[in-house]
C-alpha cells in the first residue's frame, strides 16, 4: 500500500489532516492557473490514492480567493497552438486522464470553491463527489469563449447528470459562469457557505467521511461511476454484490456490536 502522508508534491500544496488530504494549487497570484506539470502531478497523485491506506478522503481547498482559473494561457494555450495533432491529442487524452483518476482513486472527494473555478478549474470541482461553495463563487466551462468545444475533460458525460441536460447545454454553449446561487438551486453545489467558514465547513464533512466504514465507502464510489453505464437490472445486481462483500466486513460486524450496546461504532476500514 502507498503511504501519501510523506507526499512532497512540486506544484501544489499538500497536507494531511489526519485521514484526510488536502490539496491547494499555489499559484494565487494568478488565481492558481493549471500548467502542463501540475496537471500530471495531480493527476499521479489521484492514481496512488487508490492505494493508499493512510488516505480516507480528500478536500480540495481554494487559495487566494480562487479556486483555479483553467489553463494557464501562456503556459498551456500559447503552446498548444504550436503543436501537431498527435501531441494535442496526448494533452487532451493526459487532463482526461486526471478526471478519471479522480473518480476512480477510490477515495471521497470534496472540492470547497471561492472565487473562480474556470475551464478545468470547473472541471476538477465537477470531478469531485462533494461541492461546497461560497456565495462568491463563479463556476465558468468556459472553453466555448476560447473557440473549443464544451465537450473537454469528461463535462458532456458528467455535468448533465449533476445539474439536467438543459442547464448543462446552456453553460457548455455559452461558456458564461453559473453562480453559486444557481449552482446550488441546479445541483452543482452541495450548500453555500460563508467565505470564512468554508475550509473548516469542508474539513469537517471530510472528517465525518473519513471516519465512517472507508472499505464501503471505497464500494460506493465504485458503483457511482461504474452503474453510469448499466442498465437497471444490471445495476441492482452490482448492487447486491457488492453488498455482500461489505457484510463480510469488520466494520459490519462493529456496526451491529455497537448497536447492540448502544454505543457509536468505531470503523477501522476493514
Amino acid at each position: 500500500m502507498t503511504k501519501m502522508a510523506a507526499l512532497r508534491p512540486t506544484h501544489f500544496l499538500w497536507r494531511m489532516d489526519g485521514a484526510v488530504a488536502v490539496i491547494q494549487l499555489n499559484r494565487p497570484e494568478r488565481k492558481n492557473p493549471l500548467t502542463f506539470e501540475s496537471y500530471a502531478e495531480l493527476r499521479d497523485t489521484f492514481r496512488d490514492l487508490a492505494s493508499a491506506d493512510d488516505v480516507h478522503a480528500v478536500v480540495l481547498l481554494p487559495n487566494g480567493g480562487n479556486f483555479c482559473s483553467g489553463g494557464d494561457v501562456h503556459e498551456i494555450i500559447g503552446p498548444l497552438i504550436a503543436m501537431e495533432m498527435n501531441e494535442l491529442l496526448a494533452f487532451t487524452r493526459m487532463t482526461g486522464d486526471l478526471v478519471k483518476a479522480m473518480l476512480h482513486c477510490g477515495k471521497p472527494i470534496i472540492a470547497a470553491v471561492d472565487g473562480v473555478a474556470a475551464g478545468a478549474g470547473a472541471i476538477i470541482a465537477m470531478a469531485a463527489d462533494l461541492r461546497l461553495a461560497t456565495p462568491a463563487a463563479q463556476t465558468a466551462f468556459l472553453f466555448n469563449r476560447v473557440g473549443l468545444a464544451g465537450c473537454d475533460m469528461g463535462a458532456c458525460a458528467i455535468l448533465p447528470r449533476i445539474i439536467g441536460q438543459g442547464r448543462a447545454a446552456e453553460l457548455l454553449y455559452t461558456g458564461r459562469a453559473m453562480t453559486a446561487q444557481e449552482g446550488e438551486a441546479w445541483g452543482f453545489y452541495n450548500r453555500l457557505v460563508a467565505a470564512d467558514a468554508l475550509e473548516q465547513e469542508a474539513l469537517t464533512l471530510a472528517r465525518r467521511i473519513a471516519a465512517g466504514p472507508t472499505f464501503a465507502n471505497g464500494i460506493t464510489k465504485t458503483q457511482l461511476v461504474a452503474e453510469w453505464s448499466m442498465s437497471l437490472d444490471q445495476a441492482i445486481e452490482a448492487e447486491a454484490q457488492a453488498q455482500a462483500i461489505c457484510m463480510q466486513t469488520n466494520d459490519f460486524q462493529r456496526a451491529y456490536r455497537a448497536f447492540i450496546a448502544k454505543q457509536k461504532p468505531v470503523f477501522e476500514g476493514n
